[in-house]
């Protein structure tokens, strides 16, 4: 299942546009197929999207569900993601308003809606909730098995949780499938697998099973395609980061892609975690993906920098700057398209 062009969505984004909670529903409004009718974020409520992210879509920004009304939605998807996972109250009032106006719900949150009682009862035919994050079913342990796979795996990388590594994947899919190549872009978030559909919701499954989940993903569409660009998650800089091995010992990749925010000097919220210089995380992330040998050797070939937040004069000399500093290619794949770093994956065998 996914968000299609056939859908009226209207994304529950409360003070996710301006704040840090809203990368879920800035991702829909950037990569989804579906037409988003309206976004509900208070704080926003009569500014224009463009003009706050950059995005080009014409999108009404509404102060309530009530007023989303008006557009017509067919789904409200919640975009943003608070910390511990919970809605607040009034925030939760708004989605159960939305059932009983008749919309289906996509939620991405590690709360489950489908199950909740207070939901069940006001639910009508034809109405649904997705729960994004569920464990897939049939999960066994990681085996290494994908370095079998003939095509190309290609894993984003990150020096922090949260600064575009899926972008990045989306966006060398993109490139990919306009050079005509077989590629596709696996989720592995709540985000990804709403535009996308395939994939899995790796902090959904247990630590156990969460390279086995990657690997029997990769498996599953490793065969039929030239290249495989699957979206990462956190960081091995991280302190509270637990998905990043997993990604890796799973995917077995043949290249790998380091996502970078510029200028970023330590871990976003936890300031005493230095983000070390790119030429050693580059050598942390090569050793570990080979493990002194036990799996094949595994380059990083290019580095996505997270540019969002600077003009383009500065974003082009900050892009020059760790091209010359890693000795690699480097470019803001958003921003400036991802042919670049395309190019370093298909010149690397």
């Amino acid at each position: 299942m996914h968000l299609t062009s056939k859908h009226r969505v209207a994304i529950l984004l409360h003070e996710g546009i301006r704040g840090i909670h809203g990368k879920t529903g800035l991702a829909l409004l950037r990569y989804s197929e579906a037409l988003v009718v309206a976004v509900i974020d208070r704080q926003c409520a009569g500014e224009s999207l463009r003009e706050l992210t950059g995005i080009p879509r014409e999108v009404p920004i509404v102060a309530s569900l009530e007023e989303a009304l008006a557009y017509t939605p067919d789904i409200l998807a919640i975009g943003i993601a608070p910390s511990g996972g919970a809605l607040p109250a009034e925030w939760w009032q708004e989605v159960k308003q939305g059932i009983a106006a008749g919309l289906s719900i996509v939620n991405g949150l590690h709360t489950p809606m489908a199950s909740h009682p207070e939901i069940q009862t006001l639910l009508k035919d034809g109405q649904w909730i997705w729960d994004v994050r569920q464990e897939p079913a049939g999960l066994k342990i990681g085996s290494g098995q994908a370095r079998s796979l003939p095509c190309k795996r290609v894993l984003a990388v990150g020096t922090d949780m949260a600064i575009g590594k899926m972008s990045t994947c989306l966006e060398l899919n993109k490139a990919a499938l306009q050079r005509g190549l077989r590629s596709k872009f696996l989720a592995t978030g709540q985000a990804g697998l709403m535009i996308a559909g395939d994939g899995i919701p790796l902090d959904a499954v247990r630590v156990d099973f969460a390279a086995g989940a990657i690997e029997q993903m990769v498996m599953l569409f490793g065969e039929e395609h030239e290249i495989l660009f699957v979206e990462g998650q956190g960081s091995l800089l991280h302190p509270g980061s637990t998905a990043t091995l997993p990604l890796i010992r799973g995917t077995q990749p043949t290249h790998l892609v380091l996502v970078h925010r510029a200028q970023q000097a330590t871990i976003r919220n936890h300031p005493h975690v230095p983000i070390p210089p790119l030429p050693e995380v580059i050598q942390l992330y090569e050793a570990v993906g080979a493990a002194a040998g036990a799996f094949a050797p595994v380059p990083v070939v290019a580095i996505a920098l997270n540019t969002a937040h600077l003009d383009a004069d500065t974003a082009q000399r900050a892009i020059e700057q760790i091209q010359a500093e890693t000795k690699r290619p480097c470019t803001d794949p958003v921003r400036f398209g991802a042919d670049t770093l395309l190019d370093a994956v298909m010149s690397n065998p």
